[in-house]
């Protein structure tokens, strides 16, 4: 074999060229496809949507009645009226009755049912609902029942994490808390946290309190064994390398733990804000009712189901964006595992703009060539 000649498949070093294409397990999709598979993450169940709502012969099981025929005709089924929705067997049976009767026919339209409105509508109440004043006096604006859900989803989860990240972290790192806080700590979280309402309401009252104590008990208990199963992830090899450096456990847990077991333990609170936005529903009906839920609420009661179901695509539309942020400041915040190095050099930029007058002030000789001439006595 020479020099120039390729070495087997089967040599020793050699590898393979990895294989490419939209089925590679554990490989990068190629080019753009990525972003047009996201596209059609949503597209595919959108579609689906018009489908269902504007093709008449896919579902469409009721009759929306446009004209009501003949309403003097008497009848079992004469109660159907102009703008209802009746199954169509009614409104055969019905046009039965009119023609029976030799009188004017009832027209109507295939429908879905009211519960599943159509996307323009949907589109609609997401707009209206914004302008529309409340039907009741005293009842919230929708801005004002989203600024509520988010204040208290995110007081929920800032205390949550307050005290569960650092709980979770001394219990991955030592042993000792493993054993003293987990086997506890893993039996409430058995517990719906909604169970814990009647008792959120008699200690802390009818206002946002025990709404935020309920998604704290969904996402506490949750949080502290998900971030000590993560720090215990991190590599041995790691610690063994500091110990051997004669690295102290304190100083193992601040530059060798953490660091190492940060951008995983962001990506954890990531997916934990999604168990905090499932807890909200229940959290705000408890006590005086308040928020989204209570928007949701009192639509479903004015049978207005496009603004129910507006506000609940509003719900998925916050979340995920709260998502695709925190995972935009993800790839800046840990360079040492995306390699994206943007931000840490800003920051050194800038620390060097901050610190570049001291270092001037600090070195008396860069004045002098200024001072002199005054100082020899030269008129400027």
């Amino acid at each position: 074999m020479s020099a120039g000649d390729p070495l087997p498949a089967s040599a020793g070093g050699a590898r393979r060229a990895a294989p490419r294409g939209l089925l590679a397990v554990q490989a990068p999709l190629p080019g753009g496809a990525g972003l047009k598979l996201a596209a059609l993450a949503f597209l595919l169940p959108f579609a689906a949507w018009c489908v269902i709502s504007y093709v008449p012969f896919v579902w469409h099981p009721l009759v929306r009645v446009l004209d009501p025929g003949d309403t003097t005709v008497p009848g079992a089924y004469a109660y159907v009226a102009q703008g209802q929705l009746v199954e169509r067997e009614v409104f055969e049976r019905r046009n039965l009755e009119l023609s029976q009767a030799g009188e004017r026919l009832a027209r109507g339209e295939r429908a879905n049912p009211i519960f599943l409105p159509a996307p323009h509508e949907v589109g609609r109440a997401l707009y209206t609902a914004f302008t529309t004043p409340p039907q009741r006096t005293g009842d919230y604006w929708l801005h004002e029942s989203l600024l509520q859900s988010c204040k208290v989803i995110f007081w929920g989860f800032f205390y949550a994490a307050l005290l569960g990240v650092p709980l979770g972290v001394l219990c991955g790192a030592f042993a000792l808390f493993s054993r003293l806080v987990e086997p506890f700590v893993d039996f409430i979280r058995y517990m719906p946290a909604p169970v814990f309402g009647a008792l959120a309401v008699a200690v802390l009252g009818l206002g946002d309190a025990p709404k935020i104590a309920i998604i704290f008990i969904g996402v506490f208990f949750q949080m502290v064994l998900v971030v000590a199963n993560t720090v215990r992830s991190v590599d041995p090899a790691l610690l063994h390398a500091a110990q051997t450096l004669g690295a102290r456990p304190r100083q193992l847990v601040a530059h060798v733990v953490i660091p190492a077991a940060l951008p995983a333990l962001f990506r954890d609170l990531r997916l934990l804000i999604g168990c905090a936005w499932t807890y909200l529903v229940v959290a705000e009906l408890i006590g005086e009712k308040s928020g989204l839920s209570a928007f949701l609420y009192q639509q479903q009661r004015y049978r207005n189901f496009a603004n129910v179901v507006a506000g609940i695509v509003m719900i998925g539309l916050i979340g995920l964006a709260t998502d695709q942020l925190l995972a935009l400041v993800g790839r800046y915040l840990f360079p040492w595992e995306t390699g994206n190095t943007a931000l840490a050099r800003w920051a050194r930029g800038l620390r060097r703009r901050l610190r570049a007058p001291e270092r001037r002030a600090a070195r008396p000789g860069v004045e002098a060539p200024a001072l002199a001439p005054r100082l020899q006595g030269d008129p400027r």
